[in-house]
């Protein structure tokens, strides 16, 4: 394992998102402890240090079960969660969501402490509104947290905003990958938040699976020197403005895989002709995307029963493999997209902010 420094701690370049666990039942809060502890373990005993979740992760289960299963680890490894910023309705409801997420992680501090995918909105009507700066300083000195930072989904100058408005950010993380170069905060966020003095944390490396399971034609444009797992977390290691990238990991063979590309991480490692490749690479895939959609499930459950994330994986299906093919796995969801009422909660929630009603009702004249 290789390991690069953020916030001053040393830690690894490969960082576990614990949002993606394998479970019993299609219930996301029925994580398969067994395989999930499993994958934690080995993650841990082969140099992952740095363990990333989150009040909501896994319907609110995600926290207490790390908590028990890296019990006996928790000397060598990193915490980080994050503060539901949605959630926060007046000052006293930070102090009692942080204090439960310690018993839940089953520890008296956490590492690494986020306020949960701002944007320009909730750093406005709740940061800023509530107070949470000074709550999240007071916690720090009381030693409840060690470092703190934010996660990010909106543009680049609400990023920009968002990193001037305090001195005392540590770190940040945003979502980069070889295909969102201008997408959010992007390349020039990254560069930003360098330059102000941030270290930066990458999710969404292989947006959404996207990049380790790509179409054809986007396959066909990477060297099969590398898998295309591969190709994608280089990238962004290959830049020094990059602490580490977390990858939700959520099957064995996964975790064994990504801990090898990690053992081989630096910077500069990528030729220019190989990023010359990547960005051709990024040419074909961006003329096949149809909606940005990384499965994170933000926008479930939906009150109506739609499987957002399943319904556009299909609709992206079209434009890979022809809309008979991709016909065939969407007539097999209970509830198509034809049942949106557009209520538009999962719009309020959406880190990609996909116009999903309106979308659904494309989809549903697509697939009539």
């Amino acid at each position: 394992m290789k390991y690069r420094t953020l916030a001053g701690e040393r830690v690894s370049v490969l960082g576990y998102g614990c949002m993606r666990f394998p479970t019993l039942t299609k219930n996301a809060g029925d994580i398969d402890t067994e395989k999930a502890g499993e994958m934690l373990r080995f993650a841990a005993e082969n140099g992952v240090n740095y363990f990333d979740t989150a009040y909501v992760y896994h319907d609110g289960k995600s926290e207490g079960f790390i908590g028990k299963a890296l019990k006996d680890y928790r000397d060598k490894i990193k915490f980080a969660t994050k503060c539901p910023t949605w959630e926060v309705k007046c000052e006293e409801d930070f102090d009692r969501i942080l204090d439960e997420q310690l018993n839940r992680l089953q520890t008296d501090y956490i590492d690494f402490y986020l306020m949960h995918a701002l944007d320009r909105e909730r750093f406005n009507n709740i940061v800023k509104k509530f107070n949470l700066i000074d709550k999240l300083n007071k916690a720090k000195a009381e030693g409840k947290i060690r470092h703190i930072g934010f996660s990010f989904h909106d543009d680049l100058s609400a990023f920009k905003e968002i990193v001037d408005a305090n001195p005392a950010w540590e770190f940040c993380q945003i979502q980069l990958n070889y295909i969102n170069l201008e997408y959010q905060a992007g390349i020039a966020g990254l560069e930003y938040a360098h330059r102000k003095g941030l270290d930066v944390i990458i999710m969404e490396p292989l947006l959404g699976g996207k990049l380790a399971n790509p179409s054809e034609q986007v396959r066909n444009m990477l060297p099969d020197e590398k898998s295309p797992v591969e190709w994608a977390m280089d990238f962004l290691w290959n830049r020094e403005e990059v602490s580490l990238l977390l990858s939700g990991m959520g099957a064995f063979e996964q975790v064994r895989e990504n801990v090898g590309y990690a053992d081989k991480a630096q910077v500069g490692m990528l030729t220019e002709e190989n990023l010359d490749m990547l960005f051709k690479t990024k040419e074909v895939f961006d003329k096949m995307a149809l909606v940005p959609c990384t499965k994170c499930a933000y926008c479930m459950p939906c009150p109506f029963g739609l499987d957002i994330p399943k319904i556009f994986e299909f609709y992206n299906a079209t434009a890979v493999i022809g809309l008979d093919k991709a016909m065939a796995g969407y007539m097999e969801i209970k509830t198509r997209a034809d049942r949106c009422k557009k209520c538009k909660k999962c719009e309020q929630v959406c880190p990609q902010g996909i116009p999903i009603s309106g979308t659904m009702t494309k989809i549903a004249e697509i697939f009539k």
